[in-house]
């Protein structure tokens, strides 16, 4: 492994993006897609949906073949892990000592569960999800466990949670913030998510915190709260967040703070070195040029396609609008925009027709907007919001208002 080209350190979304369009832009030089997991490369939303539900199988979620990688010359190391960048030889070193040289560095290197730290969080029975191999493990245990306590009230917590309860297991979800999803939704959305829970069977408890798992034989047996209740269980699921990898940037000297510190090109202080998806902390121009780090699909999408379009010469900021989704029983919530520090919310349609959209507003301002089963909501928000069409919140509230015939007919995948 010597040639130059472009080195990609990661095989998630954005890794696999980056080398996809690199060949699709027309790109000839060598590309190098290193991954730790000796998998290949794999779509990460269904881990926690279609896959331990049995809906989707490990083939189906794989982004391409591995012919693909072939077909397209692209020099796919699966099960090898970069210990080590040499900036100044411009190559990086794997753990089996090989060294491979790069002309451009793409660091797409993803995050890493959030561990608990109570005592008894090492037991047996204890699991996380991230990975194919979490998934695996998951949905194996799943099938002979009866009683499970998901930590977290976040995106995955719920989606696992609601995944156990389809398959009849009995489910609590504790959350230490005083509602679901907090921290990215508004209250009408965390109590339609609450009422939906609720009435498919999953106990939920808001306002409290794991204080400890409880054992016998080395094997989780519950999860003492800090209320001092104990929640019996025979499968602990733990949500509470990720954390950048930002370890190999910082040995190279790069900056770090809440990720791998970019620029509105996505290039590191080191112009031959880029960090896209989840480890990437950037200007966001959705959010007064606010640095973020965002965990979504769109968004490792996207700055892969930035990156890739730079590498061959078509250099531009990175402007993409945000947007996420989950999907929870059968309801699917649709966000656009970046929802932090609103001042002022107003909703169209209601939780009790099960369908419900939220609009965000910051001095006035749209800044996001979450669709509950109103996907034609979510995609003229899109379009709103990314243009910067202006939208009063009366003109929001008030279901008379066509909003599409406020929308632009076509908007740029990437606002200038």
């Amino acid at each position: 492994m010597t040639s130059a080209g472009t080195v990609i350190v990661g095989t998630g979304q954005a890794g696999f993006q980056t080398a996809a369009s690199l060949r699709a832009n027309g790109y000839q030089e060598p590309i190098t897609l290193i991954g730790e997991e000796p998998h290949i490369p794999y779509q990460r939303p269904p881990l926690s949906k279609g896959f331990p539900l049995g809906t989707q199988d490990r083939e189906s979620i794989e982004f391409r073949p591995a012919r693909f990688y072939s077909d397209h010359n692209i020099n796919l190391v699966a099960g090898e892990r970069v210990t080590a960048i040499d900036r100044n030889e411009r190559h990086v070193t794997v753990a089996s000592g090989a060294r491979v040289s790069y002309h451009k560095l793409v660091l797409a290197v993803g995050a890493r569960n959030r561990l608990l730290s109570v005592p008894g969080a090492n037991l047996e029975g204890v699991l996380y999800l991230r990975s194919l191999d979490e998934a695996v493990t998951f949905k194996e245990r799943l099938a002979h466990s009866r009683q499970i306590v998901v930590i977290g009230g976040g995106f995955v917590g719920l989606e696992l949670a609601a995944v156990a309860a389809t398959l009849g297991k009995s489910v609590t979800v504790i959350e230490a913030l005083p509602r679901l999803m907090s921290r990215v939704v508004a209250a009408p959305i965390s109590e339609f998510f609450l009422n939906l829970h609720t009435g498919n069977g999953v106990k939920v408890v808001c306002g409290v915190s794991a204080s400890q798992v409880s054992g016998a034989n080395r094997r989780a047996t519950g999860v003492v709260l800090s209320s001092g209740a104990t929640l019996p269980a025979d499968l602990v699921v733990v949500g509470i967040g990720i954390v950048p990898n930002g370890g190999l940037a910082q040995q190279a000297g790069l900056s770090t703070s809440n990720g791998i510190a970019v620029n509105e090109y996505l290039e590191t202080q080191d112009e031959a070195i880029f960090a896209i998806g989840d480890c990437a902390e950037y200007p966001c121009a959705f959010a007064a040029g606010a640095r973020l780090r965002l965990e979504s699909v769109q968004n490792a999408a996207d700055q892969a396609q930035s990156v890739a379009a730079a590498i061959v010469g078509r250099r531009e900021p990175y402007r993409a609008l945000p947007w996420f989704w989950t999907d929870q029983f059968d309801i699917k919530l649709q966000m656009a925009g970046i929802s932090q520090g609103y001042d002022q919310i107003v909703t169209r349609g209601s939780a009790e027709s099960r369908k419900l959209s939220v609009f965000y507003f910051k001095g006035g301002r749209l800044s996001a907007i979450d669709s509950i089963n109103r996907p034609l909501d979510h995609m003229i928000g899109r379009k709103l919001i990314a243009a910067g069409t202006p939208l009063t919140p009366e003109q929001a509230a008030d279901e008379s208002v066509e909003l599409r015939k406020l929308a632009p007919k076509s908007t740029p995948e990437q606002v200038r």
